[in-house]
């Protein structure tokens, strides 16, 4: 006896397949046997990059303090040394925000680091 395909069950996870498949490119948005493959593939990458996001961010901010530090004469790593001797916590997200947005308030913070 052959299998049943057309069964309300069978529809609904077609359709909820399809539906997350919808706006990927070519037959993996139509066609089930490739849009699960492609939506197994899209929800390992989705889970993977919410962890490389978090490291990307952070070398982001670290390049924007380097980038900022280094107009004010020192270098990352002394700059980091100097506030943790000075005992500044400051997290590198705010460092980097302050090295974008307000430049005077981060080079108070290099002065602080080249005391120590």
């Amino acid at each position: 006896m052959p299998r049943a395909t057309t069964g309300k069950v069978h529809h609904k996870r077609r359709e909820k397949i399809l539906e997350d498949t919808k706006g990927f490119f070519g037959a993996r948005k139509n066609l089930l046997r490739t849009a699960k493959d492609a939506r197994r593939r899209a929800l390992e990458n989705s889970y993977a990059d919410r962890r490389r996001k978090k490291r990307e961010f952070r070398s982001l901010w670290i390049i924007r303090i380097n980038a900022a530090a280094r107009q004010n004469g020192i270098s990352y790593s002394k700059l980091i040394s100097g506030l943790i001797k000075a005992g500044i916590e400051v997290n590198r997200k705010i460092m980097a925000e302050l090295a974008v947005s307000d430049p005077k308030a981060f080079k108070q913070l290099v002065d602080a680091a080249k005391a120590k």
